[in-house]
């Protein structure tokens, strides 16, 4: 016989009151993510270089930087002379994207489901008489607008605007992915290798077909991978093959059109005055450069994981990540030891270092991009101490329409 169920009043008082806290804070709502509102601010703690801020300001840009296993996305600008860091907590981002067109930034964050979540400067806020303003139009904050799920097998890591719509890396499916509203998606590109008797295998990950180098359409894309055949062993088998099978595609022939790569990532087109540079992360040996004849040219080896990748004007700004021990395989090229965690800007041109930021407590960086500072200057959290107060009321009145 069961014992009926008892409780007294003060137990229902006490569930009450922690219920009633729950869910409060702005961060921890904003990213859905109960965990946000505890951010060991050790994470954001900086070692910084001479000429990192000013190579920001010379450019006039935000710089954005995914931190995967911190579940972080920061935020670099100056502003009036000043060294602004902002960031948003998200579970496990990875790959980030800006459409500088409609101003609209996208990250994905790779959990089962996958998130993508779209941001847009803050452009107005409500008529209040309940509160005062605390925006300043001159410095609009980036605050988040939606957030579309995905099924967890597409495995999301990059994200690029081909033309003007959404793409990603399915690395789960060993195909390019165009998302859609909602959580609607359509394979639209895979290279020949995955194809059996003429039928593509999308039924789980063979070649870690991770990053897109956007051109204006698919077939003036560039893909990274690898390796470029199927195998017995599958990518996160630690004694997958790794060394020099890393490769990149043709988004017209979907073929390899450099080899000899290990675990390449971020790969992106620089222009030129001919034809775009294919650049790539070199991740395995921590080396950065640009294709020319089939195989790699390097730039400069630097001290980490090589991945997150963007350039503008001779500027590239490249991450470097620890390495995670149970993959140190993976990095033949690399001393674990020695390995940071930061974002390093360096010359297309000559090599020459320009500028870093370091993060003593940092693990593992995904991914980088850029969007000019007259549109946005960062995130609404600040570095080092948030403003709780000022975060409550652009919350409660905000638009980016």
């Amino acid at each position: 016989m069961k014992r009926p169920l008892t409780r007294t009043d003060g137990q229902l008082a006490d569930m009450w009151v922690r219920h009633t806290a729950d869910w409060r804070d702005t961060a921890q709502v904003s990213s859905q993510w109960r965990e946000a509102a505890n951010l060991d601010t050790r994470l954001l703690q900086t070692r910084v270089t001479k000429g990192w801020w000013s190579t920001l300001e010379q450019l006039g840009i935000t710089l954005f930087v995914t931190r995967e296993y911190e579940h972080l996305v920061l935020a670099f600008s100056v502003v009036n002379g000043r060294p602004k860091t902002t960031f948003f907590p998200m579970p496990h981002p990875s790959g980030l994207t800006v459409d500088r067109h409609t101003r609209k930034v996208y990250v994905a964050s790779t959990r089962n489901p996958n998130q993508v979540y779209t941001f847009r400067p803050l452009s107005s806020l409500l008529e209040r008489s309940d509160v005062k303003p605390a925006a300043d139009p001159s410095s609009p904050a980036l605050m988040p607008a939606t957030s579309a799920y995905y099924p967890g097998s597409l495995y999301i890591h990059d994200l690029a605007m081909i033309g003007i719509q959404l793409h990603a890396n399915a690395v789960g499916h060993n195909a390019v992915v165009r998302l859609q509203d909602g959580n609607c998606f359509e394979r639209v590109w895979w290279p020949k290798c995955i194809e059996v008797d003429g039928t593509p295998v999308f039924g789980r990950n063979h070649i870690q077909l991770n990053s897109i180098a956007a051109g204006p359409t698919l077939a003036a894309s560039f893909f990274s991978a690898s390796s470029d055949r199927i195998g017995r062993l599958r990518p996160g088998h630690l004694n997958y093959p790794v060394d020099r099978q890393g490769v990149i595609f043709s988004g017209t022939t979907r073929e390899p059109v450099c080899t000899g790569l290990t675990r390449p990532h971020s790969a992106r087109l620089r222009p030129t005055d001919a034809n775009p540079e294919i650049w790539v992360d070199n991740s395995g040996y921590g080396e950065i450069g640009f294709v020319q004849d089939g195989r790699l040219e390097v730039v400069r080896k630097l001290p980490g994981w090589t991945r997150g990748l963007c350039m503008l004007e001779d500027v590239a700004f490249v991450g470097t990540s620890r390495i995670i021990p149970k993959f140190s395989r993976y990095a033949p090229g690399l001393d674990a030891s020695t390995s940071v965690c930061g974002v390093h800007a360096i010359s297309c041109k000559t090599g020459g270092l320009l500028g870093s930021v370091e993060w003593p407590y940092g693990n593992q960086i995904f991914s980088i991009d850029w969007i000019t500072s007259s549109f946005s200057t960062g995130f609404l959290f600040q570095v080092p101490y948030r403003k709780h107060k000022r975060e409550t009321v652009l919350f409660y009145s905000y638009l980016n329409q």
